[in-house]
């Protein structure tokens, strides 16, 4: 099995900061793309950005110039930081990686748990 592990988030202010991880981990043998999705209450969920294994990189117009995502291949690990938040920015953020867990099979898709970003004074 895979899992994928957040961490960070959390409460900031408008025009504040914030850092996103998440490490996947378990029956892996590559991951190819990563990314960041975010939910907010009433609407649908959306990308944020995304990540290819050699480090291209996709955003959302909404926060181009503003976030930048990273990983650590090494550590199966994807990272989010948030700058000049705002407060449309509000909503459960959740991290997604493409998974195959052997040279045989096939990728599949996994999705953290979530976590709320709250920006508000």
């Amino acid at each position: 099995q895979v899992q994928l592990v957040e961490s960070g988030g959390g409460l900031a202010q408008p025009g504040g900061s914030l850092r996103r991880s998440c490490a996947a981990s378990g029956s892996i043998f590559r991951v190819s793309e990563m990314g960041w999705y975010r939910q907010a209450p009433g609407k649908q969920r959306e990308l944020v950005a995304g990540i290819s294994v050699d480090g291209n990189t996709k955003y959302a117009d909404s926060v181009k110039g503003r976030f930048t995502i990273s990983r650590d291949n090494a550590k199966n690990t994807v990272y989010l930081q948030m700058n000049s938040l705002k407060p449309e920015g509000t909503a459960v953020y959740y991290c997604n990686a493409d998974v195959r867990m052997s040279s045989v099979t096939g990728s599949s898709h996994y999705w953290g748990q979530g976590t709320q970003v709250t920006v508000s004074s």
